[in-house]
């Protein structure tokens, strides 16, 4: 009898210290910070380590995929009339990333390396033969020699009888390789005897397979592992110098290839794109679940490409100074040789209304042109990603040339790129383990907790188990009813 009450009292003190010992270590968050804290000393680039491994040799599979807009009107722009465009694509190319020529710098503090891309055809993935198909565009150096001579009447009419001569004009028709790749033109050939600076061969990759975008310094993240894999320098400079303020002309964040570990919901990741000459940030969108693994969402706002009276920030992107276009688009032309580029996002989402309007084919659609980033928010890792970017080009009618004719004004969508990557099996098997390592040590403390409710539910039923009613004592006569009959 002794010993049972012995095991009730013992369940019930047993309860009440697992239920102390579980909110103590809640309230000191012992074993939660014990996780960061290892995750925030492994993500630090060191040689010969995982981490360091992962940031040299991405392992995920990376594709590049190129659409392009085919003119099926010509003659009509020409006359004036809106421009009919088809989409053809994707042509799909599986893209290697390499850090290469890596180096640690200033007590392992710093990390210099070069960014090293190749490119190679996937056939499956795509529409046709590069070699073969034929797209019909805007001529985009007829275009650049149009705008590089306008100030030179002389130097006008010469190019005027020069494309008369070959037969050039505002559209071209060139396969996706040509258009991608290079090929010489014949009007930047002659332009190039005069000004060698002046390369005579024309390609929206040209020059861009199996070579790197120059040099990068990065943080390696050992002094604070919010500053892992962030930018110093590129090409040797801690800012740009081709904007109008110093905001602009900012290097911000990472490369968009690597991300500090820890985010949570309320962060802007930022990252400095070469291929638009400036730097980006993304917010939270929603949660999703890739393979198996949690992952935030985050896509680029649409203040990223808005015009200077929505968001004033971007007013240095106006070059010359208050040379502004609206909503959506941007002018890189000032990174790249004084060309009219525009940048935008595929079909001219989230762009003002008139750039969609003034070209016949444009659909907008979130889900296929959207950018976005699917990270892991413990580890920092990319389980999904996908980056979409279009090139235009400006066109409109000049004066001093008959060939334009009586074209109109606009921004002309040329091709968009949509780069994109998903978690390999073997990584996403790999990442799964680390997260559920991590998420049983961090819910210790709630597994205490649910011990310590068991055993107080046992003592609960012990304690209130019924007991054995007790033998009755007394007389026959005492145990006889008060009230007797007669």
């Amino acid at each position: 009898m002794a010993r049972g009450k012995c095991c009730v009292y013992a369940t019930g003190a047993l309860s009440v210290l697992l239920l102390l010992v579980s909110i103590i270590l809640l309230v000191a968050n012992i074993f939660q910070s014990a996780v960061e804290r290892e995750i925030q000393q492994e993500t630090v680039l060191k040689n010969a380590t995982e981490t360091f491994q992962l940031w040299e040799n991405p392992p995920p599979p990376i594709y590049l995929q190129f659409y392009f807009f085919n003119v099926t009107n010509p003659m009509e722009v020409l006359a004036g009339e809106t421009p009919i465009v088809k989409e053809i694509g994707p042509y799909t190319y599986r893209e290697f990333r390499k850090r290469i020529d890596v180096q640690f710098l200033v007590n392992a503090t710093d990390v210099s390396a070069l960014n090293l891309k190749t490119f190679v055809f996937d056939q499956e993935k795509s529409v046709g033969d590069p070699n073969v198909d034929l797209i019909r565009t805007v001529n985009v150096p007829f275009v650049i020699v149009m705008e590089m001579v306008k100030a030179n009447i002389w130097l006008s009419t010469l190019i005027e009888s020069i494309l008369k001569t070959y037969k050039e004009g505002m559209f071209v028709t060139r396969s996706v390789h040509e258009l991608l790749w290079g090929y010489e033109d014949e009007l930047l050939a002659f332009i190039h005897v005069v000004k060698r600076d002046v390369d005579p061969v024309f390609g929206f990759f040209y020059k861009r397979n199996e070579t790197d975008d120059g040099e990068y310094v990065f943080l390696s993240g050992i002094d604070n592992y919010l500053d892992f894999s962030k930018i110093v320098t590129w090409q040797g400079n801690k800012t740009l110098n081709w904007w109008t303020s110093d905001t602009c002309n900012m290097i911000n964040g990472t490369d968009g290839n690597s991300f500090h570990p820890l985010i949570s919901k309320e962060e802007t990741l930022y990252m400095f794109l070469t291929d638009i000459c400036r730097s980006v940030y993304m917010t939270y969108q929603n949660s999703q679940s890739i393979k198996g693994i949690t992952a935030y969402r985050f896509i680029l706002p649409s203040k990223i490409l808005a015009n200077l009276t929505v968001n004033p920030d971007n007013a240095g992107f106006c070059v010359p100074a208050g040379n502004c276009y609206g909503s959506g688009v941007m002018n890189i032309g000032v990174c790249n040789h004084g060309a009219p580029l525009f940048v935008s996002a595929p079909h001219f989402y989230q762009a003002d209304d008139k750039y969609i309007n003034d070209i016949e084919g444009m659909h907008p659609n979130q889900e296929k042109h959207e950018s976005f980033l699917d990270i892991n928010p413990l580890t920092g890792i990319i389980v999904r990603a996908s980056k979409r970017l279009q090139i235009n080009v400006l066109v409109k009618q000049n004066p001093d040339y008959t060939i334009p004719q009586n074209i109109r004004t606009l921004i002309f969508p040329l091709m968009y790129m949509d780069e994109n990557t998903l978690i390999d099996d073997e990584s996403a098997e790999k990442l799964r383990s680390i997260v559920l390592k991590t998420s049983v040590i961090a819910n210790i403390p709630f597994m205490i907790m649910v011990l310590g409710i068991m055993f107080g539910v046992i003592f609960i039923v012990l304690t209130c188990r019924k007991q054995p009613a007790k033998e009755e004592q007394g007389t026959a006569d005492e145990r006889a009813s008060l009230i007797r009959s007669s």
